[in-house]
């Protein structure tokens, strides 16, 4: 499986953040072609105690060629037009494959 990872620093407005986040862009990111899963943890903290990020998504795909061509889609452009509406500069974006050891 492959991932592509959201991982999003901390909010000013947490509260207008979740509302947006998970009222709009979920709905909206939930419809992409090709997604097997969805996970969002909220992060609470480091062992180091504090830490700058907020959130964490996960979104499953088969494959990279699964990945890319959902990222072709209209509902993977709309997701990513909404993203960098409400969290452009709170966001990184990642692609990771999963290690079965």
């Amino acid at each position: 499986m492959v991932k592509l990872m959201a991982l999003y620093k901390q909010p000013e407005d947490q509260a207008a953040f979740d509302e947006h986040y998970f009222n709009v862009h979920v709905p909206i990111t939930t419809k992409i072609p090709g997604l097997r899963k969805m996970e969002v943890t909220k992060i609470v903290g480091s062992p180091m105690g504090k830490t700058g990020y907020y959130l964490l998504c996960e979104m499953y795909y088969d494959s990279h060629e699964a990945l890319k061509a959902a990222m072709k889609t209209e509902e993977s452009k709309a997701s990513g037009k909404d993203l960098m509406s409400f969290a452009g500069d709170l966001v990184t974006l990642l692609i990771g494959e999963e290690v079965n050891e």
